[in-house]
């Protein structure tokens, strides 16, 4: 990278010298100084240090001659980080024009869940109250075949063989057949 400033070469003004003599004293230290500060970002460390020398140049700081000029340069630019630091985090997260799918595809939300209810309501409705009753005793209580027994007043075997009938008609309403390699395949329709 080049730091001399375009048309400097034949600077005949005072003011045109010294911002030459700033940006070949001060330029590569003070980017070194920021490149740190922002962990390596060279174009926005450039960035940096392009408004540091130019607000420097705005001041007038160049003038005085007899004061270093570093200290206050490097403030600067220490500043300038800060600021942009917390624009950024004030900002909204900039994403670009293709993530914005897989970012929706991604996030789960109660869509999903009410049409998988409707689907599930729509196939409990296929199948008899019986079989109803001992699924909604067996899987949504949490009971065991003995106390759904109890609770029904039927026969433990009963409520296994409800509940095996009533899974396989609730798996055909919903479109979910077993193949022989107990994989189960959708034939939703």
């Amino acid at each position: 990278m080049s730091w001399t400033i375009l048309g400097s070469v034949g600077a005949a003004s005072a003011q045109e010298r010294a911002t030459r003599s700033l940006y070949e004293q001060h330029a590569r230290p003070l980017q070194g100084y920021v490149l740190q500060l922002l962990g390596g970002d060279l174009q926005r460390a450039e960035d940096v240090v392009q408004e540091t020398l130019l607000r420097c140049w705005r001041n007038q700081q160049l003038a005085g001659g007899g004061q270093d000029l570093r200290p206050w340069l490097f403030k600067v630019a220490r500043n300038l980080v800060i600021d942009d630091y917390r624009l950024r985090r004030a900002r909204p997260k900039e994403v670009d024009g293709t993530a914005w799918l897989e970012d929706v595809l991604a996030d789960t939300d109660d869509v999903d869940r009410v049409l998988s209810s409707l689907v599930l309501v729509k196939a409990f409705r296929t199948l008899s109250p019986a079989h109803r009753e001992v699924l909604y005793e067996t899987y949504y209580t949490g009971r065991s075949t003995r106390e759904v027994s109890l609770v029904l007043g039927i026969p433990p075997g009963t409520v296994k063989s409800r509940l095996y009938h009533a899974v396989r008609k609730l798996r055909l309403a919903l479109g979910v057949t077993e193949v022989a390699d107990g994989k189960r395949v959708s034939t939703a329709r």
